[in-house]
Protein backbone atom coordinates (compact mmCIF):
# COMPACT_ATOMS: atom_id res chain seq x y z
CA UNK A 1 0.00 0.00 0.00
CA UNK A 2 1.48 3.35 -1.00
CA UNK A 3 1.74 6.29 1.41
CA UNK A 4 -0.83 8.12 -0.69
CA UNK A 5 -3.30 5.24 -0.36
CA UNK A 6 -2.63 5.06 3.39
CA UNK A 7 -3.34 8.77 3.77
CA UNK A 8 -6.50 8.73 1.64
CA UNK A 9 -7.92 5.63 3.36
CA UNK A 10 -7.01 6.98 6.79
CA UNK A 11 -8.63 10.34 6.11
CA UNK A 12 -11.81 8.79 4.68
CA UNK A 13 -12.10 6.30 7.53
CA UNK A 14 -11.56 9.12 10.03
CA UNK A 15 -14.25 11.23 8.35
CA UNK A 16 -16.62 8.26 8.44
CA UNK A 17 -15.73 7.70 12.11
CA UNK A 18 -16.58 11.30 12.98
CA UNK A 19 -19.88 10.98 11.11
CA UNK A 20 -20.70 7.71 12.84
CA UNK A 21 -19.77 9.23 16.19
CA UNK A 22 -22.12 12.14 15.57
CA UNK A 23 -24.90 9.73 14.64
CA UNK A 24 -24.16 7.73 17.78
CA UNK A 25 -24.46 10.86 19.90
CA UNK A 26 -27.58 12.31 18.26
CA UNK A 27 -29.69 9.64 16.61
CA UNK A 28 -28.63 6.10 17.36
CA UNK A 29 -30.54 5.66 20.61
CA UNK A 30 -33.85 6.70 19.04
CA UNK A 31 -33.22 4.44 16.04
CA UNK A 32 -32.49 1.45 18.27
CA UNK A 33 -35.55 2.14 20.42
CA UNK A 34 -37.78 2.32 17.36
CA UNK A 35 -36.28 -0.97 16.12
CA UNK A 36 -37.36 -2.63 19.36
CA UNK A 37 -33.94 -3.00 21.00
CA UNK A 38 -34.99 -1.53 24.39
CA UNK A 39 -33.94 -4.62 26.36
CA UNK A 40 -30.27 -4.45 25.42
CA UNK A 41 -30.03 -0.79 24.43
CA UNK A 42 -27.07 0.02 26.69
CA UNK A 43 -25.08 -2.94 25.33
CA UNK A 44 -25.76 -1.95 21.71
CA UNK A 45 -24.80 1.67 22.36
CA UNK A 46 -21.54 0.49 23.97
CA UNK A 47 -20.75 -1.80 21.01
CA UNK A 48 -21.25 1.11 18.62
CA UNK A 49 -19.12 3.49 20.69
CA UNK A 50 -16.29 0.95 20.88
CA UNK A 51 -16.43 0.42 17.12
CA UNK A 52 -16.23 4.15 16.46
CA UNK A 53 -13.33 4.65 18.89
CA UNK A 54 -11.22 1.89 17.38
CA UNK A 55 -12.04 3.04 13.85
CA UNK A 56 -10.89 6.56 14.66
CA UNK A 57 -7.74 5.44 16.47
CA UNK A 58 -6.64 3.29 13.55
CA UNK A 59 -7.70 5.77 10.87
CA UNK A 60 -5.40 8.31 12.52
CA UNK A 61 -2.71 5.65 12.72
CA UNK A 62 -3.04 5.13 8.96
CA UNK A 63 -2.49 8.83 8.31
CA UNK A 64 0.54 8.72 10.62
CA UNK A 65 1.89 5.68 8.79
CA UNK A 66 1.53 7.54 5.50
CA UNK A 67 3.66 10.38 6.86
CA UNK A 68 6.26 7.95 8.20
CA UNK A 69 6.34 5.92 4.99
CA UNK A 70 7.32 8.98 2.94
CA UNK A 71 10.47 9.44 5.05
CA UNK A 72 11.12 5.82 6.02
CA UNK A 73 9.84 3.52 3.27
CA UNK A 74 9.23 0.11 4.79
CA UNK A 75 7.41 -3.06 3.95
CA UNK A 76 6.54 -3.29 7.63
CA UNK A 77 4.62 -0.02 7.48
CA UNK A 78 2.68 -1.30 4.48
CA UNK A 79 1.86 -4.51 6.36
CA UNK A 80 0.72 -2.41 9.33
CA UNK A 81 -1.51 -0.27 7.13
CA UNK A 82 -3.17 -3.31 5.58
CA UNK A 83 -3.62 -4.88 9.01
CA UNK A 84 -5.23 -1.69 10.34
CA UNK A 85 -7.71 -1.56 7.45
CA UNK A 86 -8.56 -5.24 7.94
CA UNK A 87 -8.92 -4.59 11.67
CA UNK A 88 -11.32 -1.70 11.11
CA UNK A 89 -13.46 -3.77 8.76
CA UNK A 90 -13.57 -6.83 11.02
CA UNK A 91 -13.51 -5.26 14.48
CA UNK A 92 -15.53 -2.08 14.01
CA UNK A 93 -17.65 -3.55 11.23
CA UNK A 94 -18.72 -6.52 13.33
CA UNK A 95 -19.61 -4.23 16.25
CA UNK A 96 -21.67 -2.02 13.94
CA UNK A 97 -23.42 -5.10 12.59
CA UNK A 98 -24.16 -6.38 16.08
CA UNK A 99 -25.56 -2.96 17.00
CA UNK A 100 -28.05 -2.77 14.15
CA UNK A 101 -28.94 -6.34 13.26
CA UNK A 102 -31.25 -8.70 15.04
CA UNK A 103 -30.35 -11.40 17.53
CA UNK A 104 -29.67 -13.93 14.78
CA UNK A 105 -26.72 -11.80 13.66
CA UNK A 106 -24.99 -11.86 17.07
CA UNK A 107 -22.68 -14.48 15.57
CA UNK A 108 -20.85 -11.52 14.04
CA UNK A 109 -19.23 -11.21 17.47
CA UNK A 110 -17.03 -14.18 16.56
CA UNK A 111 -15.34 -11.98 13.94
CA UNK A 112 -14.55 -9.14 16.36
CA UNK A 113 -11.47 -10.82 17.93
CA UNK A 114 -10.02 -11.39 14.45
CA UNK A 115 -10.19 -7.65 13.90
CA UNK A 116 -8.48 -7.12 17.24
CA UNK A 117 -5.79 -9.58 16.19
CA UNK A 118 -5.30 -7.62 12.97
CA UNK A 119 -4.80 -4.44 15.03
CA UNK A 120 -2.21 -6.22 17.19
CA UNK A 121 -0.40 -7.53 14.11
CA UNK A 122 -0.39 -4.01 12.69
CA UNK A 123 1.16 -2.52 15.82
CA UNK A 124 3.78 -5.26 15.97
CA UNK A 125 4.61 -4.54 12.31
CA UNK A 126 5.06 -0.86 13.22
CA UNK A 127 7.40 -1.83 16.07
CA UNK A 128 9.46 -4.09 13.79
CA UNK A 129 9.65 -1.42 11.10
CA UNK A 130 10.78 1.16 13.66
CA UNK A 131 13.38 -1.22 15.08
CA UNK A 132 14.83 -1.83 11.63
CA UNK A 133 15.21 1.87 10.78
Amino acid sequence: MSPKTMAVLGALLAAAGVGLGAYGAHGLEAALRSAGYEADLAKRLAWFETGVKYQLYHALALVTLAALATSFPSGGLRVAAIAFVIGIVLFSGSLYGMTFLGEEWRKLGMVTPLGGLAFIIGWIAVAIAAWRQ
